[in-house]
């Protein structure tokens, strides 16, 4: 062996081999327990990425989701607008009782007056309005575009509507407008359990022109704090 054969030199030599030989040693001993740590160290370098990967992919993966979940099928699409022409058509027939068993037993009717709450004062609310206007020629047009599920059995969707009411001198005045209306699911149909509408401004011009401005609100007394 060359290391015998060096050893036989000189003992100087010999030694210096050894110190050598200890070193090489010493290295191949570190190269292996770098290495032994070096693959020990890729496995939770490997899970991280894994992790990370799969983390992405659910990133990518929950916009899907929310989109696949919150557009509504051209089927349902259809069956609303079917539902959505009953109103103007109980509207233009003046049948507050037809109008208010759309609701739901705890819908919320948002008017220009403020809010009305169950089918039966949202019916009184209707009986009231057509005493005073009688309209007609109301139609209304749903928006696919504005359709969202609200989960399964909830939904939201956008109206634009239309009609002419009478003035105080019997006058057509013709009325513009916009719905929000929330339908929930009852068996298997819908009924409403939020509807909130606007008047645009053109058509409240045209009312305030005929039927004149309201009288301004009476501003309520301001009350003075009590002696102690």
């Amino acid at each position: 062996m060359p290391l015998a054969r060096t050893a036989t030199l000189e003992p100087e030599g010999l030694h210096v081999l050894k110190a050598t030989g200890r070193r090489s040693l010493t290295r191949v001993r570190q190269d292996r327990v770098s290495g032994s740590l070096d693959h020990y160290s890729e496995e939770p370098m490997k899970t991280r990425l894994v992790i990370s990967l799969l983390g992405l992919a659910i990133s990518f993966a929950l916009p899907i989701f929310a989109q696949q979940t919150n557009k509504p099928d051209p089927q349902l699409i259809q069956k609303l607008d079917t539902l959505n022409k009953k109103y103007p058509e109980a509207i233009n027939n003046h049948d507050a009782a037809a109008l208010s068993a759309m609701f739901t037993d705890d819908a919320i009717f948002v008017t220009h007056t403020g809010p009305v709450y169950g089918p039966k004062a949202i019916e009184k609310w209707y009986e009231d309005g057509f005493k005073a206007s009688q309209p007609k020629n109301n139609t209304a047009t749903l928006d696919p575009h504005s359709v969202r599920m609200l989960g399964p059995d909830n939904l939201t969707y956008n109206v634009d509507y239309s009609e002419t009411d009478k003035g105080k001198n019997g006058e057509d005045v013709p009325i513009k407008g916009y719905c929000t209306v929330v339908l929930t699911r009852q068996g298997d149909g819908w009924k409403i359990c939020v509807f909130t509408w606007n008047i645009t401004p053109d058509s409240w011009a045209l009312i305030y022109n005929s039927w004149g401005l309201p009288p301004a609100a009476t501003p309520s007394p301001t009350g003075t704090p009590s002696s102690p």
